[in-house]
């Protein structure tokens, strides 16, 4: 499939989930724009991507800073092309009491994660609302914005907003051919799949953990313009554990 005129725009894409998007994109046609913080990751990426045959680039980005998204957005349509979709994948975590936790770490979380949705999500609508196919915006927010465990309040607080404005950001862009939706991943496993436990597959209703390919799967579908009917959803891909029962023996 030819798609190398219709960008992607993917953030955190230097490693784990990102790194997946944005390969699996690029093997569909199109252009990926990988936006990450992540000089050497990052890099890595567009030339494995390159080295396929495919179209990437890579542009260092901080997504809590407003002058960097606006670059790597209009890179991203450099070239005539058409901006297909945005996939706000970037994120961090901090695992800390709450009482010992600092203002400046509470705030660089909930900017990575928080304020760079709403700044990619603002620049992308500008572009894609002069489209007449619209585009599509999917934000990665998380289980733990539904429940939690101790020591998350940032990453929780972080993920709830992204849940909250996914649905506020549907309701405004509507009329301009819009969709938004979120993803809330589970348990994803990036690392080595082989070093998992028989009770960590076992404990999902899927009876296995999953692999960043379940959540391209996700995106391919919030992302196709044939299903446009769908916008101001969250999507769980969980493997079934939100709707577990619980009880301690």
């Amino acid at each position: 499939m030819n798609n190398n005129k219709k960008a992607v725009i993917i953030t955190g894409a230097a490693g784990g989930i990102g790194q997946v998007l944005a390969l699996e994109y690029a093997k569909e046609g199109f252009f990926v724009l990988s936006a990450d913080v992540n000089q050497e990751g990052g890099q890595a990426l567009e030339e494995k991507i390159y080295s396929l045959g495919l179209s990437c680039r890579f542009i260092k980005t901080d997504a809590a800073d407003e002058e960097q998204v606006k670059r790597a957005v209009n890179q991203a349509i450099s070239e005539n092309r058409s901006l297909y979709a945005l996939i706000n994948n970037v994120g961090k975590g901090i695992w800390k009491s709450p009482l010992e936790l600092e203002l400046s770490e509470w705030n660089d979380v909930l900017s990575t994660n928080l304020t760079s949705v709403f700044l990619f999500s603002k620049e992308a609508a500008k572009i894609m609302r002069k489209q007449e196919e619209g585009g599509a915006i999917v934000n990665m927010a998380s289980t733990r914005g539904l429940m939690s465990e101790p020591d998350s309040e940032s990453y929780a607080a972080s993920k709830g907003g992204i849940l909250a404005i996914t649905h506020a950001l549907a309701a405004s862009l509507s009329s301009d051919g819009i969709v938004v939706n979120s993803i809330s991943p589970g348990w994803i496993e990036t690392g080595d799949y082989s070093k998992l436990r028989d009770i960590d597959h076992s404990q999902h209703f899927s009876q296995r953990v999953g692999l960043p390919m379940d959540i391209y799967k996700a995106c391919k579908y919030l992302t196709d313009p044939e299903n446009r009917f769908v916008t101001g959803t969250d999507l769980i891909v969980d493997g079934g554990m939100t709707k577990k029962m619980i009880y301690e023996e």
